[in-house]
Formats: C-alpha cells, sequence, structure tokens
C-alpha cells in the first residue's frame, strides 16, 4: 500500500473553516424527510445505516433528494465491510463514516477500503458507478482517492487506548466520538451525559485536534454542544429526524389529551 493521498471534499473543507458544523441524523430511512431536513439551513446530514432501516437502495434515494441542497451528507456504514463501503462509495457517497474502530489497524483497513490499488482494495467499477457518472466524468479514477473523506468512530475504551494512533493513521479525516457506546463501555450504560463520559469525551477531542484530525461528537442537550465546542469539536450533530418527531408527537399528546389543566376537545359540536 502507498500512502493515502490528501483528501478535498466540500466537507473537509467546510471543517477547515472558522466555526464547529452542527448537523442532525437522518435515521428515519425516508427520502421525503431527508429532503426536508436538508433544506432546513442545517451545515450537514447524517444518513445512518447502522442504527435505521436503511440499505443501498434507500441511501442511493436520499442522496438524490439531498443533492438539491447546500447541505453536506456524510453517510455511515453499517460497519467496515470492505463489500458495503464499495457499494456505498459506487453510489456517489464522497464523505463516510464507520464506527466501532477500536485500533489504528482497523483504522487502516478502512482507508484501504476506500482507495483504489495499488494505494487500497476498492474495486473498480467506475462504468457502472454514480460516483464517476458512468465514466462521465474525466479522470475519475485518477483523483477518486482524493475526493473520498474518512471518518472513523471511536465509541469504547479500548479505543480510547488506541485514539493517537488511531488518529495518526494516514488517511483518516476526522473521529467521532459516539456517546452512547462510550458510555456503556465505560459502566454507565444510558448514561451518556455521566460526569466522567462527558469529561472523557471533552478530553478526547483534544487529542483527535493535537493530533491534526477533524473532531466530532453528537449532542443533543445544548449545555452539552457548548462543552464539546469549547473542547475544540469541529462538528457536532444536534438532533435526529425520528426524535424530534418523537418528542413533537409526545408534546401534542400531552398537551390535548394528557394534561388535564386543558379542556377536552370533544365540545360535543360536530
Amino acid at each position: 500500500m502507498t500512502d493515502a493521498p490528501v483528501t478535498h471534499t466540500a466537507w473537509t473543507e467546510a471543517l477547515r473553516q472558522d466555526r464547529p458544523r452542527f448537523g442532525m441524523w437522518i435515521a428515519s430511512g425516508d427520502t421525503y424527510t431527508a429532503e426536508i431536513c436538508a433544506g432546513a439551513g442545517l451545515d450537514w446530514l447524517l444518513l445512518d445505516l447502522e442504527h435505521a432501516p436503511n440499505d443501498i437502495r434507500s441511501t442511493l434515494a436520499q442522496l438524490q433528494a439531498t443533492a438539491a441542497y447546500p447541505v453536506h451528507v456524510v453517510v455511515r456504514a453499517p460497519d467496515g465491510d470492505p463489500v458495503m463501503i464499495k457499494r456505498l462509495l459506487d453510489i456517489g457517497v464522497t464523505d463516510l463514516m464507520v464506527p466501532m474502530v477500536d485500533t489504528a489497524e482497523e483504522a487502516a483497513a478502512l482507508v484501504a477500503a476506500t482507495r483504489y490499488p495499488p494505494a487500497g482494495i476498492r474495486g473498480v467499477g467506475s462504468a457502472l458507478s454514480r460516483a464517476s457518472r458512468w465514466n462521465r466524468t474525466p479522470g475519475y479514477l485518477t483523483v477518486a482517492d482524493t475526493t473520498v473523506s474518512l471518518t472513523v468512530q471511536v465509541e469504547s475504551t479500548a479505543g480510547l487506548a488506541e485514539l493517537p494512533a488511531i488518529t495518526r493513521t494516514d488517511g483518516v479525516d476526522a473521529v467521532f466520538i459516539g456517546p452512547a457506546d462510550l458510555a456503556a463501555s465505560m459502566g454507565h450504560l444510558g448514561r451518556p451525559e455521566h460526569p466522567d463520559v462527558v469529561a472523557t469525551i471533552a478530553r478526547s477531542i483534544g487529542i483527535i485536534k493535537d493530533a491534526g484530525a477533524f473532531a466530532g461528537v453528537n449532542a443533543f442537550n445544548p449545555d452539552l454542544v457548548e462543552t464539546y465546542t469549547a473542547a475544540g469539536a469541529d462538528f457536532v450533530l444536534v438532533g435526529a429526524d425520528v426524535a424530534i418527531l418523537a418528542r413533537g408527537s409526545e408534546a401534542l399528546a400531552t398537551r390535548y389529551i394528557t394534561d388535564s389543566t386543558h379542556p377536552t376537545l370533544d365540545s360535543g359540536a360536530h
């Protein structure tokens, strides 16, 4: 393998600017919802194949639905399977996130999965792929390696122990800390806002930045957003489509049905 080239995607260029980038999860697997959120004015969206009901076709449809909007779209693979990574890149994913990375060796293998030979192992199928616009993009194969960014997720105490080495892996552009899994790994299952977890994440952000990579995290609590951006986070997920819908619908039920301080809507008039 040769050294991975420097990545220049619109997303990594945005991360080099002078403020953190704020975005939201699209976990519904729904094209209509993805398009609504794409036009909301957020910096970025995360299309998720790990915990959301997405596959290659639904991800492709959401990429197409969001393409007309000035928003960066990062796609999270379900795991580090190089075949899945190849398929995601071929449908036009330019900014890839991969969960559960615990070692520098795993990170290097992911870099290889995003690069064509001799720099990596990505299979060559550009004539069939949206990524090259079906070979309508001149010289696609010669520049493709520079047009894919890789974000690895570190979500365990084992990963934190290897964080400097993971972050310095050639070809890793960013490291995203996953608070929920990290909390579980630290013995605080279901408590990603535990003070020890929060302090660990803030320190980890500093380690990532010191190693020269971009640092990301998710934080739906505005106070934690402030904590993590103050620690140097470059990009933060501050909400999710399904969470917004769940909490919003619950608020309606509370206001009009559960809350006894409000009169019933059924006044007898029909």
